[in-house]
């Protein structure tokens, strides 16, 4: 069936977004007001023509559409704003490569993904959790996205390089990725290159983050090839740029060359450490605004873990309310919140014909707060989620933060995995409220999630076993052994990363 004859049978809508602006367009909205202007534009239509900067882009706004992009990549291809200044920081890494180079990259990668490897991780993801928040103390004020960054860098540097990212380059690491982040969104909605070659202080600072994180890790790939192999994702990567390599399964794939090396490592850096590090973030925002749902929480580790400080990988599978409510949060502030793809060819989406080359987005955030596919969107109701729960028999596809398709997040299991993992571990051991007043909703940057988190420990005082106070019952974790070196990162729990926001940039 053709696109055009299932627009007719569907009724699809188009509308203009109000309020274009000579040489803006829309990007003052989406700077000042981004998540309003998002939720305002489904009252326009299903596809909306919006501007940015000069350029028309178009948003859609209904699920099934969203679902046609993105199950047909050949058509709409990584492209559009997003992409153009990502591929500076990642060059054709996975995320960023355009259709025809993916599969080749997606086999190479795929291994270090699989259930059995996530599976086997589960104690490094425990053991960099509890390094986080033990040394936190009763009434101390702790930056809690700072310590999730320190965490998933420590997570995801083990994963990459094993313990080749010592203290000092991790929290080098942490910084250029805070600039680069607060620099990527307002690089994507006024896309006007020359704007941002102006020697500005926030311009001399994403250059400088890029040049910094990329020397970073050329240097890590220097000293591994002067070493001794190691059976870590670098090691994957440096075998496949030997004659043969290809993606190791013997297919005939073309050697790496060493600047793919380097556009993986800096592509699952930023995936890696940003994206969950703002879902944690936004997991413990929501329980101290909500603290109705700390309860049922609370009792399901207790119960499950029974008497054990950390999960292995049969209890995460039992862990269904946790679970759930790291899929809420993914629901309510998905950290991925904003995508662009380019049309290859001219196509008609929602009974619109869009030229080749067109910009369309789509934002998870948008679809994720439709009354059509969740009741009380603005709530944060973690049952929606639980065995017999309203969302959990189907919601139209609408819940989309790993996106779909042969695009899909290649580290979805691996990124749920963490997430739970920590989240099992912190509220294990610590209720955190905030200071004063309630947290709120974060304003967006490249990623969705609170960038300087303040809250407040307070012990779980009852747990069994438990010494006393935290910092006795920290250091007998009985944490799993890993079998994988350690990263030699600092263990306050709490450095600090100095992210600006985006409107700091420029």
């Amino acid at each position: 069936m053709s696109e055009a004859v299932s627009a007719t049978e569907r009724g699809w809508t188009t509308g203009v977004a109000p309020g274009i602006l000579p040489f803006f367009g829309n990007a003052i909205a989406l700077l000042r007001r981004p998540l309003d202007f998002l939720e305002s534009l489904p009252a326009r239509g299903d596809l909306v023509e919006i501007r940015l900067g000069p350029r028309r882009a178009w948003v859609v706004c209904d699920p099934e559409l969203v679902h046609r992009i993105l199950k047909d990549p050949g058509t709409f291809d990584k492209g559009g704003p997003l992409y153009d200044r990502l591929r500076g920081l990642m060059g054709d890494g996975l995320v960023t490569c355009p259709h025809d180079a993916h599969r080749r990259q997606r086999r190479l990668l795929q291994p270090a993904f699989s259930p059995a490897r996530v599976a086997a991780c589960t104690g490094l993801m425990a053991a960099e959790a509890a390094s986080v928040c033990r040394s936190w103390r009763p009434g101390q004020r702790v930056d809690v996205t700072a310590a999730m960054i320190a965490l998933t860098t420590g997570v995801t540097s083990r994963l990459l390089f094993s313990d080749s990212l010592d203290a000092g380059r991790a929290a080098a690491v942490r910084s250029c990725l805070a600039v680069v982040v607060a620099g990527l969104f307002v690089r994507t909605v006024v896309p006007v290159d020359a704007l941002f070659r102006v020697p500005t202080p926030g311009n001399r600072r994403y250059r400088s983050a890029v040049l910094r994180l990329h020397a970073l890790v050329d240097a890590l790939v220097a000293e591994r090839r002067r070493g001794a192999p190691r059976d870590d994702l670098l090691g994957t990567l440096l075998a496949a740029t030997r004659a043969g390599g290809g993606a190791g399964d013997g297919q005939g794939d073309a050697p790496l060359t060493e600047r793919e090396v380097r556009d993986q490592l800096v592509t699952l850096l930023l995936t890696g450490v940003e994206s969950t590090a703002m879902c944690l973030a936004s997991v413990f925002a929501l329980l101290a605004d909500h603290p109705e749902a700390q309860r049922p929480l609370t009792e399901e580790l207790d119960a499950v873990l029974d008497g054990r400080s950390v999960p292995g990988p049969e209890e995460l599978a039992r862990l269904v309310r946790t679970r759930a409510v790291v899929t809420e949060t993914l629901r309510l502030r998905p950290p991925g919140w904003l995508f662009t793809r380019l049309t290859t060819r001219a196509t008609d989406l929602g009974g619109h014909r869009l030229p080749r080359g067109a910009t369309v987005l789509y934002s998870p955030y948008l679809l994720h707060h439709r009354d059509e596919s969740f009741p009380e969107p603005d709530r944060f109701r973690p049952e929606r989620w639980l065995p017999g729960g309203p969302a959990a028999a189907g919601t139209g596809g609408a819940l989309l933060p790993f996106a779909a398709g042969s695009r899909k997040c290649i580290g979805d299991t691996f990124a749920m995995t963490e997430a739970v993992a920590a989240v099992t571990v912190v509220a294990r051991r610590w209720r955190l409220r905030a200071p004063s007043g309630p947290v709120g909703r974060p304003r967006p940057a490249a990623t969705l999630g609170p960038r300087s988190l303040i809250l407040i420990p307070e012990p779980r005082a009852h747990l069994p076993g438990r010494a006393s106070g935290p910092r006795a019952e920290g250091t007998r974790t009985g944490l799993p052994h890993t079998g994988l070196p350690h990263t030699g990162l600092p263990r306050t729990g709490q450095p600090r990363t100095g992210l600006p926001t985006a409107g700091d940039d420029v």
